[in-house]
């Protein structure tokens, strides 16, 4: 398969972050005063790959719009500390080496629904920046993934692209901007029914192989 970029999402394909986004989570919801409130990190696995404002809807029903914004935005300032902090490598294996090999062919790209420097976070932490051309998210465009894996296919002119997620939401997105998906099945999600996927990957660095 020749393609001229990859484009990879980040939470449940790149690494796991979960464990240490879920007691940020819970540090921040307990400091703005929301009392019985813990998340964990099966919670988030099942949440992450949502936009932002979607997941504070699931989280916090009860609060009004403006309070849930509130509470996500000391969420991800404490949740961009901690992991900024963290010293445990938590990206699946192979994935840096593999990252490094495929640029040496391909252009590699990343669009998450995340906010805004979450992926300059996971790139920062990993020493991948020099291996990636461009990224976009949601805390950047307001726009669903769909959207942003578009924008990212045409402002650099690629003909054509796969993208490498691990959800339905993934796989949806996908289908939206018109681009092959790699599923992987190893993250945090499954595919939908009858779903048709390019591949299917056990492990990041069966990549590799498909390239």
């Amino acid at each position: 398969m020749k393609m001229e970029g990859i484009i990879f999402d980040v939470d449940g394909t790149l690494w796991d972050s979960t464990g240490i986004v879920a007691d940020a989570w819970n540090h921040a919801i307990a400091q703005a005063g929301i009392e019985g409130k813990i998340v964990t990190a099966t919670d988030l696995k099942k949440l992450f790959g949502k936009t932002m404002k979607v997941i504070a809807e699931e989280l916090l029903p009860k609060q009004s719009e403006t309070k849930r914004k509130e509470i996500m935005d000391l969420c991800c300032e404490y949740e961009h500390a901690a992991l900024m902090q963290n010293e445990q490598d938590i990206t699946y294996q192979n994935v840096s080496k593999t990252i490094q090999e495929l640029a040496k062919q391909y252009k590699l790209f990343i669009v998450s629904n995340c906010q805004s420097g979450y992926i300059e976070l996971f790139l920062d932490k990993t020493g991948l920046h020099s291996y990636i051309t461009d990224i976009e998210c949601y805390g950047n465009t307001g726009r669903p993934k769909g959207d942003n894996i578009r924008l990212v296919v045409e402002r650099n002119h690629l003909l054509s692209a796969v993208y490498v997620g691990d959800t339905a939401g993934d796989y949806e997105a996908a289908q939206q901007a018109e681009v092959p998906m790699i599923f992987a099945e190893y993250g945090f999600g499954e595919l939908p029914e009858n779903s048709e996927v390019y591949a299917i990957i056990h492990t990041f660095a069966d990549l590799m192989e498909l390239f």
